[in-house]
């Protein structure tokens, strides 16, 4: 699946969640899937809890979150 596939998986709209990415057609943000999976969470297990997502919706998650961090500079502060 190509990333723009994949990406169209995700939507943002200020009117569904206070406008923060979500997965199209619910109302899980990318910030908490990617919150379960930080906390051990394995993705078979995200898709039992949630039967309407397919891992292509984890998958675009990743990407989503990749490619916001590509924008970012981190600067280090000094000690």
């Amino acid at each position: 699946m190509s990333d723009d596939q994949l990406l169209s998986r995700i939507t943002v709209d200020p009117k569904v969640m206070v406008g923060k990415a979500v997965i199209k057609g619910t109302r899980l943000t990318v910030e908490y899937i990617l919150g379960l999976l930080a906390h051990g969470a394995t993705v078979a297990e995200i898709l039992e809890e949630y039967t309407g997502l397919a891992p292509e919706d984890i998958q675009a998650c990743f990407l989503f979150a990749s490619k916001s961090l590509q924008d970012t500079s981190f600067m280090p502060l000094a000690v």
